[in-house]
């Protein structure tokens, strides 16, 4: 399975019957270049601090993220000035960081990521999950996120694409505490689409995702 590409329902449920490979790999299960993590010995429940954007007062009942301390991001989604559009990338941000802290818990039914999800891109999400609960592995590293693109249409509907680098990103497999090193290639940069929509709480959720590593659009 592709770290961190999360296709749209018909490839993800294909790719949860996969092992995980890093971007631009593929894993047979050893680690060929291998290396302890600071912070990956923190085990697989284990949280750091609390993302700065979920407060747990939040009106809305967003809930609380917290991944640990060797997992990053870097987010170069400057406000756009309208509050819809800012809305739509804050709460962007923080599904993609929910679906994480799952993968991180070992958790394929956690309650954070399926509040920022709904219908089949909710249960693809599940199934990818899922596959690294298997696999007995999760994500370290650091992702950057940029070249962001909201349109809103109406009062409740939106889309979101975006890029992602996950060169300084890996898979990390529990048991061992080993992080499986790949070099950068054109497929550590990947393209996505979202649709999004408005729900009574005022939260823009992700209702579809689909994803192409390797886009041209997002090559440095």
């Amino acid at each position: 399975m592709n770290r961190r590409t999360l296709p749209a329902a018909a490839a993800l449920a294909t790719a949860a019957a996969l092992l995980l490979t890093a971007c631009g790999g593929s894993d047979d299960g050893k680690s060929k270049n291998s290396g302890k993590i600071a912070g990956a010995d923190e085990g697989a429940t284990k949280a750091a601090s609390p993302s700065a954007s979920a407060s747990a007062g939040d009106a809305a009942g967003r809930p609380k993220i917290s991944l640990p301390s060797d997992i990053s991001y870097t987010f170069d989604w400057p406000k756009t000035g309208n509050a819809d559009k800012d809305a739509v990338l804050s709460d962007g941000e923080q599904a993609l960081k929910a679906v994480d802290m799952a993968i991180v818990k070992q958790d394929a039914l956690d309650p954070a990521y399926r509040f920022y999800y709904e219908g089949e891109v909710a249960g693809s999400t599940q199934e990818y999950i899922a596959a690294y609960v298997k696999a007995k592995a999760r994500i370290t590293g650091t992702y950057r996120y940029y070249d962001a693109a909201v349109v809103i249409s109406g009062k409740n509907r939106a889309t979101l694409a975006f890029c992602q680098d996950q060169g300084k990103a890996f898979d990390l497999y529990l048991k061992t505490k080993k992080i499986d090193k790949t070099p950068v290639t054109k497929d550590s940069y990947v393209l996505y689409n979202t649709a999004l929509h408005k729900n009574d709480k005022g939260v823009w959720v992700t209702t579809f995702l689909n994803s192409q590593r390797g886009s041209s659009k997002c090559q440095p």
